[in-house]
């Protein structure tokens, strides 16, 4: 893989879940992909970001922050976000920007688009995205 520092891929499933639960039982499980590419970091997102797997994402992505100058969230696998997620979202976007990082969401999906909406933070991020957000 020409050009990239380091590739990583982790997935992690909800702290509540056990051995012998069937699939239609799993609470819910998220994927992150790091990939570096000098002071930037692509972080690819997929499954479920919801309550109880929502810090791994913020764990993940806040270590990057000291080493970047652009952290981009893809999220185009990212199936469901709910307030917990949103919440990290936000707690990353204030981690980035207090340390000088530059933080985009790219391939929002509708649902996350509306949960956005619903909480009056898409027209923040819009305005913001001149400057450190993009939302295509």
């Amino acid at each position: 893989m020409k050009g990239r520092d380091s590739l990583e891929a982790r997935e992690l499933c909800d702290v509540g879940q056990s051995l012998d639960m069937s699939d239609e039982t799993k609470v819910s499980r998220l994927s992150v992909d790091i990939e570096r590419e000098g002071d930037t970091a692509v972080v690819r997102c997929g499954g479920k970001l919801v309550a109880g797997v929502n810090d791994f994402l913020y764990t993940e992505v806040s270590g990057l922050i000291p080493g970047s100058k652009r952290i981009i969230l893809d999220l185009t696998n990212l199936a469901y976000m709910d307030s917990m997620g949103l919440g990290t979202i936000i707690r990353l976007y204030v981690s980035a920007k207090s340390a000088g990082c530059g933080l985009e969401l790219i391939n929002i999906g509708e649902r996350v688009k509306q949960l956005l909406g619903f909480t009056h933070l898409l027209s923040l991020f819009t305005v913001c995205g001149e400057h450190t957000i993009r939302i295509p």
